[in-house]
């Protein structure tokens, strides 16, 4: 099994990997796959979602990102700056040959029905003619973290695992990847990095590393500065940038109390989920809405531990995607497939792993620091209020953060010895997920959501 770091960590837009780019890169590919004689028999092209897309999809901009992927644009590529603009001028689509009408009020349709069998984030694309009749259509689900597949691709995906790139150290579960660091004598960033370099030379991977925590480290440092309210009736504000000027006044005072330190941590969780929920630019980790764990511990190591470099990013991003590709393949990273367990759950156990590894610690204690971060989560509900990406996720993500420090700390105080295998968690976690009522994965009808009277 393969996955790439940058399959993991993706740059896109908020508020959701799974709700906003993955319905924006489904849009794309449906206008993109028309034929030429498709796009000569139509006059109208809808979008319906389901389940989850539907019932937090106005929270979640998953209309927007609709209309911004019928538009032409990537998550990667667009300026958070220009989508209202975008968006105002959409009143056509450019099929290709030809345009043809749109109004996003009635092509975009929230079906609040039973969601489609294959996933909680189900969509179809329709082209219609001018007698009404279907020309085309295709089926798509957001599986989480920005990944998309379509209807035939899930069902294959389901059935057997889909074939990936042949690679060194091929290791699909946690129980593999120690092993194959034992007789490589390699550790886990080690043996991701070959795996990388199949294709590629090292330099290009450092280069898209040192990319992908650019745009990361920009995103602290907006949320840092930026204050105000955040969008969507919430009327919640931004406490990241009163925070950390607090913390910044505090220096050098001799009243400073130790556990300062987590409050760091927390404001760098923060500030990068605050600017998830403005929609601004950020990266994948292992989505949007658990966006600011891996962010944060990084820059908890860069700011806070001794002997921190750039090569200890690389090697915390390496091992942390390692990580993060055992739990996709194993289980989900999907808050609409199995809770904020397989969010921020997972980015914390990414994290620990990460940090871990910075830090010097073996494969053993590597994977002991991701097993105990995402054991402390397993449970865990996606019940966001309004359907928004803000609240309990924007804190939630700090306290990720702080448990992927403790569970690196104490995985560093041992020596990887440990009665639950992360694997086991893992498996642990799916089998939560498959148990856990729809109403706490991502549509907004169980948890807080219902019992926070909104303002």
């Amino acid at each position: 099994m393969f996955l790439s770091v940058f399959e993991i960590f993706k740059i896109g837009i908020g508020p959701s990997s799974s709700h906003t780019m993955g319905p924006m890169v489904a849009a794309r590919r449906f206008v993109q796959g028309l034929s030429a004689d498709e796009q000569a028999h139509a006059t109208r092209l809808t979008t319906t979602l389901y389940g989850s897309l539907a019932f937090t999809g106005k929270g979640h901009s998953s209309d927007k990102a609709v209309v911004l992927g019928l538009a032409g644009q990537t998550p990667d590529t667009l300026n958070p700056d220009d989508v209202e603009k975008i968006i105002a001028g959409a009143t056509s689509i450019n099929l290709g040959t030809r345009s043809i009408p749109f109004d996003a009020a009635k092509d975009v349709i929230f079906d609040f029905g039973p969601a489609l069998k294959a996933h909680a984030n189900g969509m179809i694309m329709r082209l219609w003619d001018g007698q009404g009749e279907i020309v085309t259509q295709e089926t798509y689900f957001s599986i989480g973290g920005g990944f998309v597949q379509t209807e035939k691709e899930r069902l294959e995906s389901l059935k057997d695992k889909p074939a990936t790139m042949a690679v060194r150290y091929p290791f699909a579960n946690a129980a593999a990847m120690l092993e194959m660091g034992e007789a490589s004598g390699l550790s886990i960033a080690a043996m991701k990095r070959v795996n990388e370099t199949t294709n590629g030379s090292d330099a290009a991977l450092d280069a898209t590393l040192d990319k992908v925590w650019g745009v990361m480290q920009a995103c602290i440092n907006r949320g840092l500065k930026l204050q105000g309210q955040l969008p969507g009736g919430l009327k919640v504000k931004r406490r990241a940038a009163d925070v950390f000027e607090k913390l910044k006044a505090e220096q050098g005072s001799n009243a400073v109390q130790p556990h300062q330190v987590m409050d760091y941590l927390s404001v760098y969780a923060m500030a990068v989920n605050e600017e998830n929920a403005a929609g601004g630019k950020i990266v994948t980790a292992p989505t949007n809405g658990a966006a600011g764990v891996v962010p944060a511990v990084i820059r908890y190591y860069l700011d806070h531990c001794a002997g921190a470099d750039r090569q200890g990013i690389h090697t915390f991003l390496l091992t942390a995607a390692a990580i993060g590709g055992i739990i996709k393949h194993n289980a989900s990273i999907s808050g609409a497939e199995v809770g904020c367990q397989g969010e921020v759950g997972s980015a914390s156990a990414m994290a620990a792993a990460g940090l871990c590894a910075a830090l010097g610690g073996t494969n053993a204690q590597i994977e002991n620091a991701a097993e105990i971060a995402l054991e402390h989560h397993l449970g865990m509900t996606c019940d966001p209020v309004g359907g928004l990406v803000q609240v309990p996720c924007i804190e939630r993500n700090a306290f990720g953060a702080v448990k992927a420090v403790a569970a690196a700390s104490l995985a560093l105080r041992g020596d990887g010895t440990h009665i639950v295998p992360l694997d086991s968690c893992v498996e642990t976690m799916r089998q939560t997920g498959v148990d856990m009522s729809d109403r706490y994965k991502e549509t907004s009808q169980g948890g807080l959501a219902v019992n926070v009277v909104e303002c």
